[in-house]
């Protein structure tokens, strides 16, 4: 109830609208219907006068919309007796804009999970401790510590020996990165699993994390509005309306003619045709697993030109796999994974989960260490089995495995060393593999009609470029810094464009691009709030299905519209020789804003949704029995 409460507030002119036609009813049914015609007589002139100031300032601009003409038909439908009619295109004109609104308003919130993550505190040395203080209050030269799995604060140098950091919010890159004394480390990164100092090099206000906040804001605020369908086709069919009328009425000599055919040039279908089309393709992208955040957002998709896409998390899975097994003799495939897995079970890195899960896919035992340490960027050493396993960085298996040697790695590939009993055993290499979908989603979007396609990513060269070579990807910008991304993305010339991203360090140029589509499935919480569109599960194809939704939507309500216009045309024609009476004229009109609902409602989908699938279904098939 308070929400309802909420939204009567808000949309208050709809609110009142039905306010008044209750009251009207009640005193028609009271036996003071002439007083019915006055309340809604003087309530749609009252409405028609707010809107006409907002509609001489778009004038004053040189916008012209659908409010000029629905101005012309409450006033039309007043003048003429239309009492009735003349509320009808007071709910609808307001109803219209509440629908649009509501949905919008859920565009505007994406700085709030960016600033509830945005680091709060800062714990800076104080004599022979550290106090907590406001992260506003560190100034340069400053020295704080981070506990572990903590966000750093500002921006600063490693004093401490060396530690790792998750740079994943602001580079996109997965795996941690070492540091060491002398180094410089981000605000917004996540120091691993010791405690370190750091001497601040910024100020809270000019750190990368909070820069990447700024860009956000500014990305949203730069972004141009989209232009309301149906206010394309307002003023032609505006000023046809009214030539009609007057053609009609010089002919005839009866002013009476005008007023028929006015009261047929109401602009219900122009409206609503637009708006229940839209609502019907967010239902249908929300069932599919893609929230939309507001129509605009479809008819950008619709007319979209050139796709980008972010690459660790988004056309990559974001967590390394093991993708190879390379044993030295006398050890084998499985003994290596083994004794990996088992020593990687007392392992912090992100590569652990990577090592454990593919021995219990290959249905590998794991044997509990008898005693196990993990040296901080560098690996861990395990006693398993009467035998000491070293699992880590080339250099610091060495150490233990004298006889160690590098091995060969592709690019985009990580290699992790081993050492069993004093011996070199072997290295396991392990990589960000490609989404299998991925290649088959880029080729829909070129059927689709987004013909050029973009790589935008903090990772090296030669990995992005691997990765785009094999997906068919025809531009790469590789080591690029939130601010780099957001300057690519507004120097494209073929619009619009669509950016698809799934991290913090993604927000801004998400917000900056005409359609930003985030994969919200794994929580990157900013990237979606940022983001016009978010895909709720963790699949890339949904991004090519987005673009369906939004060319299949904004075909819907064009065909409603120019169906709506269609019938009223020919309605305007036959009354203008006087065979519609105005009275009846009002309720066909009515059966017009019917069939239009009718044929917007199509873009909820459901039947466009079993067509495509039985589609999809036969392609399998013939896929399936083809040689």
């Amino acid at each position: 109830m308070p929400r309802v409460i909420g939204l009567a507030r808000r949309y208050w002119v709809v609110t009142l609208t039905v306010a008044v036609a209750l009251a009207g009813v009640i005193l028609a049914v009271a036996g003071a219907g002439w007083l019915t015609q006055w309340v809604f007589s003087a309530y749609s002139l009252g409405v028609a006068g707010w809107q006409s100031i907002g509609m001489i300032r778009s004038m004053a601009r040189r916008e012209f919309g659908l409010d000029i003409l629905a101005v012309t038909a409450i006033v039309s439908t007043v003048l003429v007796g239309e009492y009735i009619a003349a509320l009808v295109v007071v709910l609808m004109l307001s109803g219209g804009e509440a629908l649009e609104d509501y949905a919008n308003r859920r565009a505007k919130r994406e700085l709030d999970a960016l600033l509830t993550r945005s680091p709060q505190l800062a714990h800076r040395t104080m004599g022979d401790g550290y106090r907590d203080v406001p992260v506003d209050d560190v100034q340069v030269g400053d020295i704080l510590l981070v506990r572990p799995s903590e966000i750093v604060p500002v921006d600063g140098v490693l004093l401490s020996r060396e530690t790792t950091v998750d740079e994943s919010s602001l580079t996109g890159e997965s795996i941690p990165v070492e540091k060491h004394a002398g180094d410089t480390v981000l605000s917004g990164s996540v120091n691993g699993q010791e405690a370190v100092e750091i001497r601040a090099t910024e100020q809270a206000s000019g750190s990368q994390y909070q820069q990447i906040v700024a860009l956000v804001a500014q990305a949203a605020e730069s972004k141009a509005p989209v232009v309301r369908l149906a206010d394309r086709y307002a003023v032609p069919f505006t000023i046809f309306s009214l030539a009609l009328g007057a053609i009609a009425w010089a002919a005839s000599g009866d002013p009476v003619r005008f007023a028929e055919v006015l009261v047929l040039a109401t602009p219900c279908p122009l409206l609503i045709a637009a708006p229940v089309a839209f609502i019907g393709g967010m239902s249908r992208a929300a069932r599919n697993g893609v929230i939309v955040k507001s129509g605009g957002v479809l008819e950008q998709l619709s007319a979209a030109k050139t796709v980008v896409f972010d690459k660790t998390g988004t056309l990559t899975h974001g967590t390394p796999a093991l993708t190879d097994v390379r044993p030295e003799a006398p050890f084998t495939a499985d003994d290596l994974l083994v004794a990996v897995a088992s020593a990687e079970q007392y392992s912090s890195h992100v590569l652990a989960a990577s090592m454990i899960a593919a021995a219990v896919e290959r249905g590998l035992p794991l044997h509990e260490a008898e005693s196990a340490q993990e040296a901080a960027t560098n690996g861990v050493v395990a006693r398993i089995q009467g035998r000491e396993v070293v699992v880590g960085k080339f250099a610091f298996v060495a150490q233990h495995a004298p006889d160690a040697r590098r091995t060969s790695i592709a690019p985009g590939e990580l290699a992790v060393y081993v050492g069993i009993g004093g011996v070199y055993a072997g290295a396991l290499l392990a990589s960000d593999s490609v989404r299998a979908n991925a290649r088959a989603m880029l080729q829909r979007l070129q059927e689709l009609g987004v013909g050029q396609t973009m790589m935008l990513t903090g990772d090296a060269a030669e990995t992005a470029q691997h990765i785009a070579t094999e997906l068919g990807i025809t531009r790469v910008r590789a080591e690029c810094l939130p601010a780099d991304k957001v300057a690519e993305v507004r120097g494209i010339a073929k619009r619009p464009v669509i950016m698809v991203g799934d991290g913090v360090n993604d927000a801004p140029v998400l917000a900056a691009a005409d359609v930003g589509i985030a994969l919200g499935a794994k929580g990157a919480t900013a990237a979606s709030e940022s983001a016009d569109a978010v895909i709720l599960v963790d699949d890339i194809s949904r991004v090519a299905s987005a673009v369906e939704f939004g060319r299949d939507t904004v075909r819907i309500a064009l065909q409603s519209i120019w169906l709506g216009i269609a019938v009223s045309v020919v309605l305007m024609a036959i009354a203008a020789f006087g065979l519609i009476p105005a009275t009846a004229g009002a309720l066909i009109q009515e059966l017009v804003d019917l069939t239009t609902i009718l044929a917007a409602l199509r873009a909820v989908g459901v039947r466009l949704d079993a067509r495509q699938s039985r589609m999809r279904q036969r392609a399998a098939t013939t896929a399936t029995v083809l040689p």
